[in-house]
Order: structure tokens, then sequence, then C-alpha cells
């Protein structure tokens, strides 16, 4: 099933050649089968080294087959995944958005402020809804950044990046939230037939968001946006539209992500919800094949790059590494999977 995750960008239909084709279409189309064939042997390549990694695993680590490491690893790759889908929806028009930590800040930052004050289910259910809302604004100003005021991506979302979490300090005058709310936690610690409800949502989120950019007219216009904006425009494609509502979509995914955060750790503190968060997301994109120059979008992809990123730290954990090797390590699989892409081309 991950083996055909590839068509998740935008390609045409495959054209049947017969006796009467011209030569020349003959070629396109021998030229588009070998595009299809390393696309696929792309995908192959980030499955084996999730495999290898596994197996490294299971040979060298003690307890790594136990059902709790594998629900361990699951549920803290679970916002990975959610924040780096909207980042592959970002990265495939050509931006980055580097604020994702700090909309899932301001997000977690709101949620206990209702369901403390707020009581019954009315406050649950706001705590749910305006924190995404919130975050999703954040998303929205950063669109109005890129795409009316002309802004580079980097700078527009460096914004947030440093302004953001120093709202949501501000928000909570800098104090520690402690709680212990069961119908709020459930969406983090709830199980649904004994699979944690937190990895039953984000895999509704990859099988929906893989639907949306493979058959949807928004998906169509993302990548060909990514591909290039100025000719999409000019074929009448609203450019500025899709890319505002991809990064709308990037922050009210990271929104999310800040509730199922501070839902794990039952408190929520401003200065760590969604710290480093960004580089585990854009590392993700870029080893699950998404081109950070924009035009493509594996949102499988980003499951699995997500995936290996925290086998990654895992394995790096369970064998004495400490976790700020991780970061030195992480910002090198980004550089190597960048020039993979560009040897592949």
């Amino acid at each position: 099933m991950a083996l055909k995750l590839h068509t998740e960008t935008l390609q045409p239909e495959g054209r049947q050649v017969d006796s009467g084709s011209s030569p020349a279409s003959a070629t396109r189309t021998k030229s588009s089968s070998t595009v299809q064939k390393w696309r696929h042997l792309a995908m192959q390549r980030e499955v084996i080294v999730l495999l290898a990694m596994v197996l490294f695993n299971l040979i060298f680590t003690p307890h790594f087959w136990s059902l709790q490491t594998f629900n361990v690893n699951m549920t803290q790759v679970v916002t990975i995944v959610i924040v780096g889908i909207g980042m592959t929806l970002v990265v495939a028009t050509g931006g980055i958005d580097l604020s994702v930590g700090a909309s899932m800040a301001i997000s977690g930052a709101l949620a206990p402020m209702l369901f403390l004050n707020i009581a019954g289910p009315g406050g649950i259910a706001l705590a749910f809804v305006l924190p995404v809302l919130a975050a999703a604004l954040c998303g929205v100003f950063n669109g109005f950044l890129v795409t009316r005021l002309a802004v580079q991506p980097i700078v527009a979302t460096l914004v947030l990046f440093i302004a953001g979490r120093g709202i949501a300090q501000v928000v909570t005058d800098g104090s520690l939230q402690a709680f212990n709310t069961p119908a709020f936690q459930w969406i983090a610690l709830g199980k649904v037939a004994g699979v944690p409800f937190q990895v039953l949502l984000m895999l509704a989120l990859v099988a929906l968001f893989v639907w949306v950019v493979r058959k949807t007219l928004f998906g169509q216009y993302l990548l060909i946006t990514g591909g290039n904006e100025k000719a999409a425009y000019l074929c009448g494609v609203p450019t500025a539209t899709i890319k505002l509502i991809a990064y709308t979509l990037c922050a009210a995914l990271a929104g999310l992500a800040g509730l199922i955060s501070i839902s794990v750790n039952s408190s929520s503190d401003a200065n760590v919800v969604g710290l480093g968060v960004e580089l585990d997301a854009i590392a993700a994109v870029a080893v699950g094949g998404t081109a950070l120059t924009g035009g493509k979008a594996y949102i499988g992809g980003t499951l699995i790059g997500a995936l290996i990123i925290q086998l990654l730290r895992y394995t790096l954990l369970a064998h004495g590494i400490p976790d700020a090797a991780a970061l030195v390590v992480k910002a090198g699989i980004i550089v190597a999977a960048v020039y993979v892409q560009r040897r592949s081309r």
C-alpha cells in the first residue's frame, strides 16, 4: 500500500500508443513511464530505510518488539505527522512555515483557559474549537504576508515564529497550566478497540489529505501553483487563494497537534509546547520525498518520513546518545534528502 503513494502528485493520464502514433508521442510516453519508475523507486527507498531501521532495532535494541514500545513510538509520531501534513501543503506551493511550533503553543495555551473556566461539555467543546481557530488565524496572517505583501515565506513565518510563542506566554502570564480533565484528554489518551484514538485520528487525516491532493481541484491547483506559479496564474488558477488556504490549513493542523501535545502531558507550558517541531516536520516532508522547491505533495511519504525521524530519535536514545545529538542528525538528514532529490531529477 505504501509503495503506491507516489501517485500523490499531478500526473498526466497515461496515453495509449497505437501503430499510427508519431515518434514524438511515443518518446513522450516512454519519458513519462521513466519518470514514474523513478518516483516509484524513490518511495521504495524510503520504505527500505524504514524497514532497515526497524530490523536494526529488532536485533540490537532490547524490548523493541514489545507492544509498549510500539505504542510509545506511534503516539510520539502523531504530532509530527499532523504538523507534517500541513507543512507538506505549504511546501507544495513553494513556501515554508516556521511558525507551526508557535501555533501549537498558542492553541495549547488557550485550551486549558477555556475548559478550566467554563464548566460542562460547553467548555470542552470550546476548548477544541476556539484554539484551532486561533491557530488558523495565525495561518491566515502568514498567508496574507506571503500573498498580499509579497513577503518571502521564510521571513513571513519567522514573524510568528518569534512573536507567536511570546503571545502564548503573555496569555498565560508565563505560568504552567496543569490539569486532569479526562473528557478533554481523551483525544490523546482515549482508545478505540485497544488502539490509541490519536493514532486513528492521524491515519484518518493522512487518508483525507491523500484524497484532497490526488482527487480534488484544490489539490491540482496546489501542485500547479508550486510547479510554476506565474504560468498557473496566467491560466486562471487563483494562486493567492490557494496559498492562503495552504497556510491556514497548516496552522490549523498545528493547532490540533498542540491540543494533543498538552493532553498527553496533562499540562500546558508555552515555553515547551511545539518547541522544535518545525525541524521535525520539515525533515519528515523532505525525507518523504516532497520537493522543498514545490510542485509535489507526498502525504503518504510524509507519514513514512515522520516514522523514520521518530525511529531515529528512539534508536539514538535507546543506545545512550543524548537527544541533543538527534538535532544534528536530523539537520543532516534534511541536507541528504535534498541532495538525493536533486540527483534524482
